[in-house]
């Protein structure tokens, strides 16, 4: 058997980018005084899951954070592959017409309107390349939810109601190259073959990111996948 190729190493992100950053959270939540909804969206490969899981632990970090504050990727809304086949869309896993969107809407709306106990979410295993239900917990204390996925954005329904949900919503952009190159190594870890990894990339992922890029204008900052930095 082949040894499982490796990940390859990306710099951090800019620590005074994700402070500047953190100290937007923290205003938005003084005054809001309830749970703040944070949206992080962008193309795949983008660097957008990063960018969530650092601010979340540097505010969980903190001393005397006002968290805790919680990562909730949109992955967990994934079809199950066995509806996918009959659907007959398994071969674009990933578009926009293979997530559960307006259950994930209603997850919002729970975080929302919700509160004396603990909120149940999916996450998303990449190695099964499957759903996981209820491995997410969002406790009645979390203060804040950094929400993250691809179509956070959209215009269509039923994920062009999300923007009025969250608190705040950024972009996170990375260069077309830096993302295939991401991608790639992700796919080629995960099972494919070098060809099968970079046709992925460029075909499925490289097709649902012209729609994400197209939902950039409605955030309200657009951050560096590579430095964390607002552009």
């Amino acid at each position: 058997m082949s040894p499982k190729p490796e990940r390859a190493e990306r710099p951090p992100l800019s620590t005074e980018a994700v402070d500047a950053l953190v100290a937007r959270i923290h205003s938005l939540t003084d005054a809001a005084g309830r749970r703040v909804l944070i949206g992080i969206t962008g193309s795949p490969g983008s660097g957008k899951t990063t960018l969530a899981t650092t601010i979340v632990g540097r505010i969980n970090g903190e001393a005397g954070a006002i968290g805790p504050a919680v990562h909730l990727p949109m992955d967990g809304y994934h079809l199950a592959n066995s509806t996918l086949d009959r659907l007959g869309i398994h071969d674009r896993k990933g578009a926009i017409e293979t997530f559960d969107g307006w259950g994930f809407v209603a997850l919002l709306d729970r975080l929302r309107s919700e509160s004396g106990h603990t909120i149940y979410a999916p996450s998303f295993k990449r190695k099964v390349d499957e759903g996981v239900a209820g491995e997410i917990a969002v406790d009645d204390s979390a203060t804040i939810v950094v929400i993250e996925g691809n179509y956070l954005l959209s215009d269509a329904a039923p994920w062009s109601g999300i923007r009025d949900r969250l608190d705040a919503a950024w972009f996170c952009s990375t260069p077309v190259d830096e993302r295939e190159r991401r991608l790639i190594d992700r796919h080629t870890r995960h099972g494919r073959t070098p060809e099968a990894a970079t046709a992925w990339a460029r075909d499925v992922d490289g097709a649902n990111a012209l729609l994400i890029e197209r939902s950039r204008e409605r955030a309200e900052l657009v951050i560096s996948g590579v430095t964390g930095e607002i552009l």
